[in-house]
Order: structure tokens, then C-alpha cells, then sequence
């Protein structure tokens, strides 16, 4: 459908306010993250429940930003790339929606943590969440600025996610053998840093869903990763 004049602007400024209110959600998402995980470190419980209480706050918006999509697509029957640009912000609002889900679920395991007595500090459970958070700000600026190159960014943060890891996982697997009584803490920080690494996988949701929609071709970054590195393990082993 093509706009003009007056109907146009208006378009324009509706296609901006969804923008905004895409990057408030998602940053707001993101804080989730750094305060759950915050008192995960710190054995925080008043700090646990401030992410919990902030979660109806993200699903709220996740509906409202949902919404507005639909008006959208409704009202201006957009076409190809205004198609594209909205259909990613509903792909989008998935994805941060459940970032602040996990950032719920990792707050929680503080609690049970804090109340089980266990050292949470066992593993660097914040450096490896920090890398999770760059690539959803970065996932959400490319969104902004129509930046590839920050799509490409993403993609490479997550294999940095991936080696945090495994390298976190290793290092508690080696910590329950030493002491059994670590066994529930640690069990419970395996989580935890599974959890992250959801974090950065539904970040680079984002960022394939921003591919899509800057060249109309949708690409499984992962999927292609994962290949390449069976491919790499078949050839040492050859």
C-alpha cells in the first residue's frame, strides 16, 4: 500500500514509536538480566525480588507492542520491507519476552541458592552474563540502525558465550566431585548458566530476524555454526 502526505508522516511516526518502544522492552529486559544475575553473585534475595516483580512489566509490553503490530498490519497494510521491518518486531517481542523469563528463572535459583547456603561464587557466572547482554544490545541496535555489521557481531559474541560455557560447566562438574556437600548449589548454578546461555541464543533470534529483515533472506546462523564446526570435527578426526 503506498502512503502519502499527512497518512504518510503518520505511518512514519507509528514505525518510530514502535522502534522505541521494541528498544524500552528490550532494554528493560536487559537490566533484568544484569539484576538477576546480580544477586545470584551476591546472594541477594531483596534484588531476586525486584526482577520478579518486574516481569509483569515485560509481558505487559509484550502485549501492548503486539498490538500495535497488528494495528499496523491491519490499518496500512504495509509492503515489503515495512512488511519485513513489523513482522520482525513480533519475532523480536518473542525472544525478549523470554529473556525476561530466564532472567526470572536465574533470580529464583539465587533464592534457592541463598536459602540451601551454597557459594554461588563458585563459578564467574557474571562474566559470562555480560557477554549474554551485549549481544541483546547489540541484536537490538542493529535493529535500530539496519546495521549488519552488528548482526555479524552477535553471531561472533556467541560462540565467546558457548566457550564461557563449557568452561563454567567444567569447572562445576570439578567442584561437586571435590566436595559432595556442593553437589545442590552447584547443581542449581548448572542451570543458571544454562539459562545465560538461552539468553544469548534468543539474542541472536534477534539478530537473524534483523538479517531477514534487512536482505528478505532468513538464515539459521546457528544452525550453519553447528555444521561447520561437526564438519571441522570429522576432519580432525580424519
Amino acid at each position: 500500500m503506498q502512503h502519502s502526505g499527512p497518512a504518510r508522516v503518520a505511518y512514519a511516526e507509528e514505525m518510530r514509536e514502535l522502534e522505541h518502544d521494541l528498544l524500552d522492552m528490550g532494554t528493560r529486559a536487559e537490566q533484568m538480566v544484569l539484576l538477576a544475575v546480580d544477586s545470584l553473585a551476591r546472594s541477594d534475595g531483596e534484588l531476586a525480588m525486584e526482577v520478579l516483580r518486574r516481569d509483569d512489566d515485560i509481558d505487559q509490553r509484550d502485549l501492548q507492542i503486539e498490538a500495535r503490530c497488528l494495528r499496523l498490519l491491519a490499518l496500512q497494510q504495509p509492503m515489503a520491507r515495512d512488511l519485513r521491518t513489523i513482522g520482525t518486531a513480533m519475532k523480536m517481542i518473542t525472544d525478549i519476552e523470554r529473556i525476561g523469563d530466564l532472567a526470572v528463572d536465574v533470580a529464583k535459583i539465587g533464592l534457592k541458592i541463598e536459602k540451601e547456603f551454597g557459594n554461588s561464587t563458585v563459578v564467574d557466572v557474571p562474566r559470562m552474563a555480560n557477554v549474554a547482554r551485549e549481544m541483546l544490545r547489540e541484536a537490538l541496535q542493529a535493529y535500530i540502525t539496519r546495521d549488519l555489521a552488528m548482526v555479524r557481531k552477535v553471531v561472533a559474541l556467541e560462540d565467546d558465550v558457548d566457550a564461557m560455557y563449557r568452561e563454567l560447566r567444567t569447572q562445576l562438574f570439578d567442584d561437586m566431585r571435590k566436595d559432595s556437600r556442593n553437589v545442590v548449589a552447584d547443581g542449581w548454578l548448572l542451570l543458571a548458566i544454562h539459562h545465560v546461555e538461552r539468553i544469548a541464543d534468543h539474542s541472536l533470534n534477534i539478530a537473524e530476524r534483523v538479517y531477514f529483515m534487512e536482505t528478505g533472506e532468513l538464515y539459521n546462523f546457528a544452525a550453519h555454526r553447528a555444521s561447520l564446526g561437526s564438519q571441522n570435527s570429522h576432519e580432525q578426526q580424519v
